[in-house]
């Protein structure tokens, strides 16, 4: 079965031939390859593009490193990396007239001196870039940085669920239970049975996620990041800092991590794109609130993975899907804050009221509350006192958890169920 990309698709053939190296970047597994390697390469074809003007290779590969005299059990056992020149000649040989060729490169940080190799490549007129990696040596604030503004991100995050659902035999309400309990990696939304899926998660999650970072980095293990990420994975949706991890850590682990060490241990998953770290944002105020913050998961799968799938608290849950539907879509996302004073006992006191997620881009705005439950009155009235204290006039919309056809309350705010507002493209323009 293919799983389809389109909206991933539709950004590199935009990009085509402007002039970048288009970096594709995204957590492992999540199918960056996939996407560069069969579904463009197909659309390439497609478009006309013959196929000796597609040159493939993947620097992880067996049989493409023997093409130009590499052999990888060697480059492994002697922690090498792939000799450029040999690499260069190959392109070289490939290319034999002056139409343009598309350079489709896989796992690009096993080649030495890459950034050198494909800042040159730029420099060649009938030459189309595009590559993918997946370590902490290719982050793209690293990478376009070397590319000195010439390099172009396209983050891949694991299937959203509208292409998840696109796959799913069964009715929409067993696939959002599916999808809430076992996440959007690709190999996962084609197995068939809870027991291969969570095994598979359980063990690319030891395997794979962690021990990268704890080779990456020089960890003496990965005891203490694996229990920082129980912590962090038991307390999504909520607002924490190291400080505050460390004291729980100390009370839950009985042993010391300092708040250091923990910021440092956040960042590492940051960069291996398991984690999102997300700031608070002053609506009224117009600035940024350093600390406490937020802390979601890229996919929420390998989190119920990590709690050994005990904890499927959909409140928690469904916040973190939205918040990954909105970057989906391409939206920067805030945590928001309201500050407000309110008279309590007769004397004014300020108070903070939080709107979950405040969602921009260009000059487009939403404030969104993501609502599991809103049995009465009282909880509607808590749920949407921070969007009364904006005072502003962008769009306010509360996303709650049974299926609802989109509706507007007496106050003007669009109300709509969790799996309509992300099957619908459009759900924020409703």
């Amino acid at each position: 079965m293919e799983i389809k990309r389109d909206k991933y698709l539709e950004m590199l053939q935009i990009r085509r031939h402007n002039g970048f190296v288009k970096v594709i970047t995204g957590i492992r597994r999540c199918g960056k390859s996939y996407l560069m390697n069969d579904i463009f390469y197909e659309k390439l074809k497609e478009d006309g593009v013959n196929e000796d003007h597609i040159i493939k290779f993947a620097f992880d590969s067996a049989e493409d490193l023997l093409l130009i005299g590499e052999d990888l059990q060697e480059l492994v056992a002697k922690k090498k990396k792939v000799d450029p020149k040999k690499f260069m000649a190959y392109v070289s040989q490939r290319m034999t007239d002056n139409d343009i060729y598309y350079l489709l490169l896989d796992e690009v940080q096993n080649l030495d001196c890459f950034e050198a190799v494909l800042n040159g490549y730029l420099r060649k007129k009938n030459m189309d870039v595009y590559v993918t990696g997946s370590n902490s040596k290719f982050l793209s604030s690293d990478v376009l940085t070397e590319f000195a503004g010439r390099g172009d991100e396209i983050h891949v995050l694991p299937l959203s669920f509208s292409e998840f659902y696109a796959n799913y035999e069964d009715g929409l309400d067993y696939a959002f239970d599916d999808y809430m309990v076992y996440g959007g990696l690709p190999a996962v939304a084609l197995m068939k049975t809870p027991e291969q899926k969570s095994n598979y998660l359980k063990t690319q999650l030891e395997n794979v996620y962690l021990k990268d970072i704890v080779e990456r980095h020089n960890l003496n293990s990965y005891e203490n990041l694996g229990e920082l990420l129980d912590i962090i994975a038991s307390g999504i949706s909520s607002l924490t800092n190291p400080t505050k991890l460390a004291n729980t850590f100390k009370s839950v682990k009985n042993s010391s991590l300092s708040a250091l060490t923990i910021d440092h241990y956040i960042t590492y998953m940051q960069q291996a794109f398991m984690l999102s770290k997300v700031n608070r944002y002053d609506v009224k105020g117009k600035k940024y609130i350093s600390t406490p913050y937020k802390i979601y998961f890229e996919d929420i799968g390998l989190r119920n993975a990590r709690l050994d799938f005990r904890q499927i608290e959909e409140t928690h849950l469904m916040e973190n899907i939205i918040y990954n539907e909105l970057r989906y879509r391409g939206y920067n996302v805030d945590v928001g804050v309201v500050d407000t004073r309110e008279n309590v006992d007769g004397s004014s006191e300020r108070r903070q009221l939080e709107i979950d997620f405040v969602a921009n881009q260009g000059n487009k705005r939403y404030y969104i509350q993501s609502a599991y439950d809103i049995p009465n009155e009282d909880k509607m009235k808590q749920e949407t006192k921070s969007f009364d204290k904006t005072n502003d006039s962008f769009k306010k919309i509360i996303v709650v958890g049974k299926s609802m056809k989109p509706r507007r309350n007496e106050k003007g705010y669009l109300i709509i169920g969790v799996k309509e507002f992300l099957l619908d493209p459009n759900s924020l323009e409703l």
